[in-house]
């Protein structure tokens, strides 16, 4: 049964003409500055981490498998950040929040699913190749052929693409209350389908289903991919050649278990237990905080990504001598 208060959907309420109201940070007042100061400085940082990736990537004449995902990643997470944390800096501006209209809103999510969606993908292509490197090195470029990578990593961003768009059509064609105040600095899905006229668990089934595809299947695949390499590590005899194997795989998994943890937190519970401020909470850290990670962990852990950025600056640095 539709809840009181709401609208038809041959009304205004459904109308590309309607706007909602991004609520924001509109009860933490005294902190707008702060808060701005220190999402500008994450944002750049970030901005600057994966841009330098993605550069020193692109400037090297060979791209092995890996280093091509990685750039691909850089690109996703740039894409990803650019979308929100601009309106999100915005919305710390304006006291009283920020209007975003009907056909704004569905933009900005199904552009905040699909590169989400599309890392998920990502992880799993990174884990395969994790897998062939180890289980099957004699076969390794054969398989990690440049035609099979460029492919893998199309089809990431296309299934990414798919799902979300499936997912925004599916939430923005619910009747929605009279209430257009979204509690969030974006449209986030649960707090748009928040505002959904139904008491009934069907809105939550699209979501579910993003879930299952995006979440669930991706991560059984990358549990499969690095069951394999386990079971492979434990004929290795050399203490030296298992660590070397483990520790081509320690930033995949980091990143991996950093992003399915607070996309599960996030999004895989019932629309009873929503609550904005824990919501706002977390999407601050899988917006802001997860995508500054990235670039630390990988140019932390991943020897030639750091080979790759020294080689830049020293190049950069002979460009401004001469």
């Amino acid at each position: 049964m539709p809840c009181e208060g709401c609208m038809e959907r041959d009304n205004k309420s459904t109308d590309a003409t309607m706007e909602f109201l991004l609520l924001s940070f509109s009860e933490l007042l005294c902190l707008r500055v702060l808060l701005f100061l220190i999402f500008l400085i994450v944002h750049l940082v970030t901005l600057a981490g994966n841009v330098m990736i993605f550069m020193a990537v692109v400037m090297e004449p060979s791209h092995p498998p890996m280093l091509f995902f990685l750039c691909q990643l850089s690109v996703i997470e740039l894409c990803y950040t650019l979308v929100i944390v601009p309106k999100a800096l915005l919305s710390l501006i304006v006291v009283d929040g920020s209007t975003i209209s009907f056909i704004g809103c569905a933009a900005q999510m199904h552009l905040f699913v699909a590169p989400g969606g599309a890392e998920c993908f990502l992880l799993v292509a990174m884990s395969y190749d994790r897998y062939v490197a180890i289980c099957q090195p004699l076969h390794y470029f054969a398989v990690m052929s440049e035609g099979f990578c460029l492919r893998l990593a199309v089809a990431c961003c296309l299934g990414g693409f798919a799902v979300a768009l499936g997912l925004t059509v599916a939430v923005f064609r619910l009747p929605f209350c009279q209430s257009h105040h979204i509690n969030h600095f974006f449209c986030d899905v649960p707090a748009v389908l928040h505002l959904a006229c139904t008491q009934s668990y069907t809105p939550e089934l699209p979501l579910l289903a993003a879930c299952v595809l995006l979440l669930l299947l991706p991560f059984l695949l990358i549990l499969t991919s690095y069951v394999c390499i386990a079971a492979a590590l434990l004929h290795v005899t050399s203490p030296m050649g298992r660590g070397k194997a483990f520790s081509t795989c320690i930033s995949h998994l980091a990143i991996t278990l950093l992003h399915y943890g607070c996309a599960t937190f996030t999004y895989i519970r019932p629309k009873s237990s929503y609550s904005p401020a824990r919501d706002k909470m977390m999407s601050l850290i899988y917006t802001n905080i997860t995508p500054l990670l990235y670039p630390l962990i990988y140019s932390l852990r991943n020897k030639e990504i750091r080979g790759l950025l020294r080689k830049m600056l020293r190049r950069k640095k002979i460009t401004q001598l001469n």
